[in-house]
């Protein structure tokens, strides 16, 4: 898998979502359309962004943790034939059903973990993800999608090889951690803008199993904990040394010296909320890791704010007297920010501005 090209989530997702609509545009060629098998590293949001695809679409989903499974699972319980010439397979209940109650028309069924399950349940999931099909029983409906997800044998994760006559039927992605497409995630979830900003100052930090990957590790799941863990610290007011075993549980030993280290420092930036209500003049920090945590803290400071339109004069204050490509990357946080949140007011207010001519001059929109 090494000679495949990287895609990111974000184009995993698209590139899922693309093969959903040609399913549900073209019903009769469910046989055809190709199922997608995406290969990645643990800890970088595989199942998770095929999870969140359901519930925008508000289509089914069944998430099967193949290596947990036994092949009866899969395949079905065999019982005699009253006649006695032979065996009917009962087929688990979990499986949809076409024109069933409470089966929805559409879903992902998706089965994770498919390298680290054993020969034997690879062989039970072939006449499934194959043919869409169990005997004579059971077929997967037309508007349901046939995903599989697992670990490359290269991770220092459990993984076997998948025999040639299934990987030749998947459409095969090889996904990774990116930093951008993981950012703009981050901002528009709301995470932690302390998260945010490091993972800015420092890209190469969101992902690395350099460390022992028998403790924590940084990756995009562990990060989303740890923004969760600052949360709750914060409102629990945990000591910094309880905090830190926390985070270093999670992100492992090294980075998570660094991670607390942009922490002190960033706490050292001035009040931003201060400054953009105009009751102190912007000030702009020398150290780039603190203004990576400053622009972070200006667009989550914006975001909970309960009116940010009017908090403009000291947005365009403070942007203004970065660099310019400070401002761009402010302006496009900021905006990707209001867009996903649907503030037409607030992007109103951006662009009839008296100052955004004098930000065009300086970024290109």
């Amino acid at each position: 898998m090494n000679d495949m090209n990287i895609t990111s989530i974000t184009k995993a997702k698209m590139l899922l979502q693309h093969q959903l609509d040609i399913l549900w545009e073209n019903p009769e060629k469910a046989d055809l359309v190709p199922p997608l098998m995406i290969w990645g590293p643990p800890g970088i949001g595989k199942s998770t962004f095929i999870r969140n695809l359901c519930k925008e679409n508000d289509i089914g989903f069944i998430d099967v943790r193949l290596a947990q499974r036994e092949p009866v699972d899969i395949r079905g319980l065999p019982v005699p034939r009253d006649d006695k010439q032979g065996i009917d397979w009962i087929v688990s209940s979990e499986w949809p059903r076409a024109g069933v109650d409470g089966t929805p028309d559409k879903g992902i069924i998706l089965f994770d973990e498919i390298t680290a399950a054993d020969s034997t349940l690879q062989v039970a999931a072939y006449e499934f993800i194959l043919d869409r099909r169990l005997g004579q029983l059971y077929q997967v409906p037309e508007g349901w999608y046939i995903v599989a997800a697992g670990n490359r044998t290269g991770d220092a994760a459990v993984a076997r090889t998948m025999s040639s006559a299934l990987a030749n039927r998947f459409c095969h992605l090889e996904v990774g951690a990116n930093s951008v497409s993981w950012l703009e995630w981050a901002l528009i979830n709301n995470l932690d803008p302390r998260v945010t900003g490091f993972i800015r100052y420092m890209p190469q930090k969101l992902f690395s199993m350099e460390g022992n990957r028998e403790r924590g590790w940084p990756s995009p799941r562990s990060w989303e904990r740890v923004a969760m863990e600052l949360e709750l610290a914060n409102k629990k007011k945990l000591d910094d040394d309880l905090l830190h075993i926390l985070v270093e549980g999670l992100i492992g030993e090294g980075v998570a010296v660094e991670f607390m280290a942009f922490l002190q420092w960033s706490g050292k930036i001035p009040d931003i909320g201060k400054m953009l209500s105009g009751e102190i003049k912007p000030t702009i920090p020398k150290r780039p890791d603190q203004r990576y945590a400053m622009l972070s803290a200006i667009v989550h400071n914006i975001r909970q704010h309960d009116d940010p339109a009017t908090l403009i004069n000291g947005f365009f204050d403070i942007m203004l007297k970065f660099s310019n490509d400070w401002v761009q990357l402010l302006y496009h946080d900021i905006t990707l920010v209001m867009d996903s949140l649907g503030n037409d007011d607030f992007i109103e207010a951006l662009m009839k501005h008296p100052r955004h001519e004098e930000l065009e001059n300086r970024i290109v929109l």
